[in-house]
């Protein structure tokens, strides 16, 4: 078995030697084997594929210098001298004669080689089966959604696709791979140059490649555009799609790992709210009216309940920590929202449960993402609202309305607590504060200090620095307020977002932070007495809405 990772690999040439070849999906837990012989700055994909060969029995491989990470990639596994056969097949960056002709003396040398290895030959009838048969039609899909941008793998698209009622396809630099048709009279001996003119003039060329107009997606109802942690060569192809509009656009980032998969989940399931292309996860509307509905929103930090009644009174409320066990977490805090709104869970005509937790606390009814049911949430509390600002405990999200309290965009920080009510949370415990204390001390500033890291680690050592050097506290925490408004304002410029702003989540009830984003945005931020409750009653919301409907 020969392994690749590149769709610009000569599969069909491989294979005529009667060696089947495997693509190498890269997914792994961690990066212990890659980092203890790569530099720790390569990509994820690049660092997966290191760690998926020291790891596991791949004796073949090919790669193709598409970038830099690739070139040390090959460099770190020829040290290691795990393989038997590895080759870097040098590609051309333009599809005309003269690189194909430059391609296919690369082949020549692959095929040299790689029969010297294995003490056979290649068969070129059987080469021209093969390629023939990577240039068959595909029938048109009709609606679908598209996973556009750089390596992907199975394991995303099925990621993707199990969220999504549309079908998805693979657009990604590694995935769907057509040929164009070889030449009726092609001769063996030029056999290898019609080929790799071919492979460089597949339907739809990476983004290395200088002629790039097959890549534009035409048909797509919607594009998840994947990129890699820590690498922007598909930046510019993205800032294109945004500008363009149309179709709807989601940008997602994994590294290789399973580590954010709950938040790549709600990113996904919020678009696919947006686009409404995904199965109903609502419950059956019960018979008769509905007196009562219920929302969940079970957070890392807390999980809040709310219980409306029928004329979108709320009835009970309740904010609790959510400990070690998000479902007891939820069961509490509906227990208590039922107790306070006297009333008995089975006459409850809706429940909704949003949050991280969403899937997993048990409860019976509807699952809906925290994006739309913050949405709602601040329609409902000021219907004025065109930009709901989100910083919750384990992220930040920004939201765009439209007039009716739809969600237009959104966007969402990465898996880094910078920013978020973890990281006030930690710097107020290395101050010494509570959460109550830093939010009233920080108004009491005297003079400017500016924290430059919003990396959690980095910003608690300047803190730490800041506090040997006798700084007033009060002035720290407005330098801290003052960072975590500034990198919420960029989230705020990513998603497009504008006045009027409303403020959700439990960092809203500090008046530091609002303060120091007001001064950001050069605008008023609306903080409702139930700002941290906003997912919960949006969740109630979208109950009582499908209850009704």
């Amino acid at each position: 078995m020969i392994y690749y990772v590149c769709k610009y690999t000569p599969i069909e040439l491989l294979e005529s030697f009667g060696v089947p070849c495997a693509r190498l999906e890269p997914t792994v837990s961690s990066f212990d084997c890659a980092d203890s012989c790569a530099h720790p700055n390569l990509c994820g994909y690049g660092k997966a594929v290191i760690e998926t060969v020291l790891t596991q029995e791949i004796r073949e491989l090919i790669l193709t210098d598409c970038c830099d990470v690739m070139r040390r990639v090959y460099d770190v596994l020829v040290e290691s001298g795990k393989l038997d056969f590895l080759w870097l097949l040098p590609l051309p960056h333009k599809s005309d004669e003269a690189e194909a002709r430059l391609l296919g003396e690369e082949l020549r040398r692959l095929q040299a080689e790689y029969a010297a290895y294995r003490g056979t030959v290649s068969d070129p009838a059987d080469l021209l089966a093969r390629w023939r048969g990577a240039t068959a039609e595909t029938e048109p899909i009709g609606a679908h959604l598209s996973l556009s941008g750089a390596h992907g793998g199975a394991h995303l698209l099925q990621s993707v696709q199990s969220r999504f009622s549309l079908p998805v396809t693979d657009d990604t630099c590694s995935g769907i791979r057509v040929l164009p048709a070889p030449d009726c009279g092609a001769a063996a001996p030029d056999l290898l140059t019609r080929y790799a003119g071919a492979l460089l003039r597949q339907h739809r060329p990476c983004m290395r490649m200088l002629e790039i107009r097959g890549r534009t997606e035409d048909g797509a109802v919607g594009i998840i555009y994947h990129t890699m942690k820590f690498c922007d060569y598909y930046g510019f192809e993205y800032m294109h799609l945004h500008n363009r509009k149309q179709p709807p656009l989601l940008k997602i980032e994994t590294d290789c790992t399973a580590q954010s998969e709950g938040q790549l989940r709600t990113r996904l399931d919020a678009f696919a709210e947006t686009l409404r292309v995904q199965p109903s996860q609502t419950s059956a509307a019960p018979a008769g009216p509905v007196r009562y509905a219920a929302g969940v929103d079970s957070g890392s930090t807390s999980t809040d309940a709310v219980v409306l009644d029928a004329a979108r009174n709320i009835l009970g409320r309740a904010i609790l920590p959510t400990g070690a066990g998000a479902a007891a977490g939820a069961e509490q805090a509906l227990a208590l929202a039922l107790s306070q709104a006297g009333i008995r869970r089975e006459d409850l005509g809706a429940l909704v449960t949003t949050g991280y937790g969403r899937e997993t606390v048990g409860l019976p009814g509807a699952s809906v993402t925290e994006i739309t049911c913050h949405a709602r949430g601040a329609h409902f509390l000021h219907p004025a609202a065109r930009t709901v600002i989100d910083i919750g405990g384990q992220d930040s999200k920004v939201i765009c309305l439209g007039p009716d309290g739809q969600v237009e965009n959104f966007a969402m920080n990465d898996k880094c607590a910078a920013g978020t009510g973890r990281f006030l949370e930690l710097m107020a415990r290395t101050l010494g504060f509570s959460l109550d204390e830093m939010g009233q001390r920080g108004l009491e500033w005297t003079a400017e200090v500016s924290i430059s890291s919003m990396c959690t680690v980095f910003a608690e050592s300047e803190v730490v620095s800041l506090v040997a050097q006798n700084t007033p506290a009060a002035d720290i925490i407005h330098g801290l307020n003052r960072a975590v408004a500034a990198k919420t304002h960029t989230l705020v410029r990513r998603a497009n977002g504008g006045p009027e702003y409303i403020m959700t989540g439990g960092v809203a009830r500090n008046p530091g932070v609002v303060r120091a984003l007001e001064e950001k945005l050069g605008a008023a931020v609306f903080i409702s007495e139930d700002a941290q409750l906003c997912g919960a009653i949006g969740a109630a919301l979208l109950g009582l809405e499908h209850a009704e409907s």
